[in-house]
């Protein structure tokens, strides 16, 4: 397995894991529209985001995630991390790869001298709050979302 940083060939695999959390959808026949394109191009752009990938070796992606980096002055302003969109294709679920997917994100961010990884999760995905319970995340916070 190989953990990079996402290129623009790799969008399709991505968009299809985000759009399909429980099936598998071939990225051949996802469109990317220029929403999702820009969206791509703003985050390679930006030093503070990264899209990353767990690739099988020979370009297949099967899973990914986003990191963005938070400078603050909380914690002695050091920078924290963001884990967002972490998705494996689900015909490859329960064989290692998430947990391979988060320890090499948080070592990342450590690498990089963040003192805190945060996450969110949708209340609802009760198996992956056990998933990240089992990484060492503890449930120390209440989130709140104002969508538009």
């Amino acid at each position: 397995m190989i953990f990079r940083t996402a290129t623009r060939q790799d969008l399709p695999a991505i968009v299809a894991l985000l759009i399909d959390e429980d099936g598998v959808t071939d990225p051949a026949t996802v469109e990317i529209s220029e929403a999702y394109a820009r969206a791509f191009d703003d985050i390679d752009a930006d030093t503070r985001n990264e899209v990353m990938v767990l690739d099988e070796g020979d370009g297949t992606v099967l899973g990914c995630l986003q990191l963005t980096y938070i400078p603050g002055l909380g914690r002695g302003g050091a920078e924290r991390a963001l884990i967002e969109a972490v998705r494996v294709r689900a015909d490859r679920r329960g064989a290692g790869l998430g947990r391979e997917l988060m320890v090499r994100a948080v070592e990342r961010a450590r690498t990089r001298g963040c003192t805190l990884v945060q996450l969110t999760s949708n209340k609802r995905r009760t198996e992956a709050h056990r998933f990240y319970a089992s990484l060492g995340f503890d449930r120390s916070h209440d989130g709140f979302k104002l969508t538009f």
